[in-house]
């Protein structure tokens, strides 16, 4: 018999029930409000009175009501059909809510996350006698691109015996599959849906690896001087409208992943309004196909309950996880983690935990760590090689970086893409600060060839600041020649035009080569008259270098900028940088 429990607070979106039974954390409980039946989950229990945070609008709920509980962690639904879906924070398929409830959807309505009738292709990769254990695949069917492989639901801990197989055929989510025996001889049917709760991490590996292994997001500024890891973690911090959700869509067409999944975890209706029209129609430059089909979107905006928004962040790891179980590379973006933030702080505040920095709750390091810590990279049992990364965007109150929600990312993540107001407002994109940054990961490039060109544009800043306040005219030429170096830098390789099909996003192969033609120029030692030549030569080298951007890689065109370039510069050229000779010994030759 269930347990029940009868409301005798309410303070917002958090109820207080009065238990009848024995319940657990994060148990999912129904409120009963008429003929509404409103889901929450436990998040405090203290004897027989435990406090539950509302998924819905907590409107018209009284004291005295009923609430059932159904003895299961809040959890979602695994298996096909997945891919080119958008949920909300509970995975209720956006869409079909609509149809059902209309565009101002209705309280207490909750569809099945997988169509029961759409049929997949199942190939069966198990025999009768086969023994198989928890996240062992007993199947394929055909999922986008991807091979979905069908899976022995992740929490069995008995080995089972196959004793029968479906033939290769049509079947849908809900057909027995494959029945099994365990070793007391109890009878299991696995079909290929299961659920598994969303704040376990899934654990069914044989080793997590060290991330080594850049992800190729084929931004420039990215890949050569903040770098990602595959299954590494990263955070995107930046005032309103600096570029953050912009920067993400990006990475998310270019990267080199293979399933992309998007928590819009409190963000404004309107930038995730223009992420579901957008999507559909972007080209997958991997398949010639709709990014859709490789991608999941789980929506949950500032307008809708604030508890959502702590279920949609763990949904998407779990949806994540799930994938990784493939042997996949899932890269999975959460934006922003601030509204998740705020979320805590506003549930915080209604247990009346004492508060922390800016009232947020004490535990919000923690919480923030554990989410980033189920990234990584794992060897599944079977030899495969899968990775979950994570890239969450930060918001702060007027772009400080020094509030407690971007500190207590930075603590864990394993690179800063820091935006900046001044750059964005200056239309130089991606707008992440270029002295700011930082990546504790390793890139495509060799460490001491980036640490000179980063040199060179620390010194350039210093130089600018001081123009600021003796002027130009009070600087020296080799200073002005430095100043103008890290100029060029910033002009022609950070900066990155998204709308040019060619400059929007660039192989590993085209940065490297166009990388080492720039640290050439940055290490040879130039010879100029006066500022008014220096000014006028790299204006030209920087509009030749802007038509190599945009010119097919390997064209014609290709080469002759590559030539002219060469030309220009080895006509003003006095020699290398002694101090560059031995870091960039490969490439002076």
């Amino acid at each position: 018999m269930s347990t029940t429990g009868k409301v005798v607070g309410i303070n917002g979106n958090m109820v207080s029930v009065k238990t009848d039974g024995n319940i657990i954390m994060n148990e999912v409980g129904y409120i009963l409000n008429g003929d509404k039946r409103l889901k929450a989950e436990v998040i405090r229990i203290r004897g027989e009175v435990a406090q539950l945070q509302v998924f819905e609008q907590t409107r018209g709920i009284g004291v005295g009501d009923e609430v059932s509980f159904s003895g299961e962690m809040l959890a979602v639904e695994l298996g096909p059909g997945l891919l080119g879906q958008v949920y909300d924070g509970l995975q209720n398929p956006l869409p079909e809510l609509a149809e059902k409830a209309g565009f101002f959807l209705e309280r207490g309505v909750y569809l099945e996350a997988l169509s029961r009738t759409k049929q997949w292709s199942f190939k069966p990769s198990v025999n009768v006698g086969d023994k198989v254990n928890a996240g062992d695949c007993l199947g394929i069917v055909p999922e986008g691109p991807y091979d979905h492989k069908v899976m022995v639901p992740f929490n069995l801990r008995d080995e089972y015996t196959v004793v029968s197989v479906v033939s290769e055929g049509p079947y849908t989510v809900s057909d027995k599959i494959v029945e099994a025996e365990d070793p007391r001889g109890g009878k299991k049917s696995f079909t290929m849906i299961f659920e598994w709760p969303v704040k376990r991490p899934i654990t069914l590996f044989d080793e997590r690896l060290k991330p080594v292994e850049p992800m190729v997001s084929k931004v420039r500024l990215m890949d050569t001087f903040f770098p990602v890891a595959k299954g590494g973690t990263y955070c995107i911090p930046g005032p309103f409208g600096a570029g953050k959700t912009v920067l993400q869509q990006i990475t998310s067409r270019h990267a080199e992943v293979d399933i992309v999944i998007i928590a819009a975890c409190g963000e404004r209706a309107g930038e995730v309004v223009e992420t579901l029209k957008e999507f559909p129609e972007l080209i997958d430059p991997k398949t010639g196909k709709s990014l859709m089909e490789r991608t999941i979107i789980i929506s949950n905006t500032s307008s809708m309950p604030v508890a959502s928004r702590e279920a949609s962040v763990y949904t998407a790891v779990t949806l994540g996880e799930y994938y990784r179980q493939m042997g996949l590379d899932v890269l999975l973006l959460a934006d922003s983690t601030s509204r998740w933030a705020q979320a805590m702080r506003e549930m915080s505040g209604r247990l009346e935990e004492i508060p922390g920095e800016e009232a947020f709750p004490a535990y919000l390091e923690s919480s923030i760590a554990a989410f980033y810590e189920r990234a990584g990279i794992v060897r599944l049992n079977d030899g495969n090689i899968g990775s979950v990364t994570i890239g969450g965007t930060v918001s702060p109150a007027g772009g400080n970086f020094e509030e407690p929600v971007t500190q207590a990312t930075l603590k864990v993540v394993g690179a800063f893409h820091g935006l900046s107001r001044e750059r964005s407002d200056a239309r130089k994109y991606p707008a992440i600060h270029p002295t700011e940054s930082w990546s504790k990961y390793n890139g495509i490039m060799p460490v001491d060839h980036v640490k000179y060109a980063h040199d060179i544009l620390a010194r350039s800043g210093e130089i600018e600041a001081m123009m600021k306040v003796v002027g130009e005219e009070g600087t020296s030429l080799q200073d002005y020649i430095i100043f103008q170096k890290g100029e060029f830098l910033d002009v022609v390789y950070f900066q990155q035009n998204s709308f040019d099909p060619v400059d929007a996003a660039v192989t590993p192969e085209r940065q490297k080569k166009v990388f080492a033609q720039i640290l050439l120029l940055l290490a040879t030692e130039l010879n100029f008259s006066d500022k008014e030549e220096a000014r006028r030569w790299f204006y030209q080298m920087r509009q030749k270098y802007l038509d190599y951007n945009g010119a097919e890689w390997r064209s014609d065109s290709f080469k002759k900028y590559e030539k002219e370039i060469a030309d220009i510069l080895q006509a003003k050229s006095l020699g290398t940088d002694k101090r560059a000779a031995s870091i960039l010994e490969d490439l002076i030759k």
